[in-house]
């Protein structure tokens, strides 16, 4: 069976959207003018360059395209009918989805174009604001900037979105911690060795509560990681990686219980829609997650912790336009006010440079030392 490719042309001039081989157009001007010279003449091409296509696609094809026959016209083989034949069906059937595909890759193209449009690559945890500002900067909102930013997010846990910007592959990550994470925690022994002051800036983003998800009116009453120890709830976790992952881990140090006796340690879900997604299908009692989460699936929320959902990037990317967009949008009155009606979000220092030592209080240096 052969196989179907497609491609498409940049032209500053407007023309019907077409999905359609060369070859289908050589063998319509040959059958209808009845040679290939004739034909050739028709499309503006030699008879030379018809002839060469013509033979070199009988090739491609395993099968005769064209019969000569002496003293008459040249015409298609029943092959090159029924070429003809599915071309005119594919293209009566499948015009509406053509037409919509041109039009969803001229919208894409012009942000290339456009000199007011800027594109972000950003790796992040998973986190529903993030969702939201995307389609916020695409205008969805009432910033005053002339410059848009279009957010391609690629969600991941927290520990491989900064991996993601330190080899390159992104301009910006997403990670979460608690609030003023302290020397020694968990959240150290994961961030410190990825991170490095003077050469990664955090840029503030919002803050967010975490919690237990629970079904509707938590029947269990459990409102704590030391109920769901001692009435064996079913739990779910998120996989490592994850800085909801690193989040439990403190909670669980904190409160002197063992990981490995903690009863669901073990089942991980992917993100905190799926959770809230098991929890409300009655496959599991409890996880930890936002409050956002929770809230659009009905299940019950307890809280636990604030945490910061920070966006880092490189240093010397503060200066690259996209990165300058975002950070005019988020410290505008309009994203703040959307980002507040999220439950369990408000902004925090939105769009502002951070020391990342101030913020993540790890590293100990001299006055001069940059941060």
């Amino acid at each position: 069976m052969h196989r179907i490719q497609f491609h498409y042309t940049l032209s500053r001039t407007g023309s019907p959207a077409q999905v359609r081989n060369p070859l289908i157009d050589l063998l319509q001007a040959v059958s209808t003018h009845g040679s290939i010279s004739a034909g050739a003449r028709a499309l503006g091409l030699s008879y030379r360059h018809v002839w060469g296509e013509l033979k070199r696609w009988e090739q491609e094809l395993g099968s005769e395209l064209l019969i000569w026959e002496k003293g008459q016209s040249a015409r298609l083989t029943e092959f090159g009918s029924k070429l003809m034949w599915a071309e005119g069906q594919a293209q009566a059937r499948l015009a509406p989805q053509i037409e919509a595909l041109r039009s969803e890759l001229e919208r894409a193209f012009a942000i290339a174009f456009d000199p007011q449009a800027h594109v972000a690559m950003l790796y992040a945890s998973h986190d529903d604001a993030l969702g939201t500002l995307r389609e916020f900067a695409l205008g969805d909102g009432e910033s005053t900037s002339p410059a848009r930013v279009h957010l391609d997010i690629r969600f991941s846990g927290s520990v491989d979105a900064i991996r993601a910007l330190n080899e390159g592959r992104c301009v910006m990550a997403g990670f979460h911690t608690v609030q003023n994470p302290v020397p020694g925690s968990v959240a150290e022994k994961i961030y410190k060795p990825l991170l490095k002051p003077g050469l990664h800036k955090i840029i503030g983003f919002a803050t967010r509560t975490q919690g237990l998800m629970v079904a509707a009116g938590n029947p269990l009453q459990l409102n704590s990681l030391q109920d769901v120890q001692e009435r064996n709830a079913r739990f779910i976790n998120r996989p490592l990686g994850t800085g909801t992952r690193v989040v439990l881990d403190e909670l669980l140090r904190q409160s002197s219980l063992d990981a490995t006796q903690f009863p669901g340690y073990a089942h991980t879900e992917p993100s905190h829609v799926a959770v809230a997604h098991a929890i409300a299908s009655g496959m599991a009692d409890v996880g930890l997650g936002i409050e956002v989460a929770a809230r659009a699936h009905g299940l019950g929320f307890v809280p636990l912790l604030e945490e910061n959902y920070h966006l880092v990037c490189l240093k010397s990317a503060l200066d690259d336009p996209a990165i300058q967009a975002l950070m005019v949008l988020l410290q505008s009155e309009a994203w703040q006010a959307r980002l507040s009606t999220l439950p369990g979000y408000r902004a925090w220092h939105s769009g502002e440079v951070q020391s990342l030592r101030k913020v993540l209080p790890w590293w100990t240096f001299g006055s001069k030392t940059p941060g």
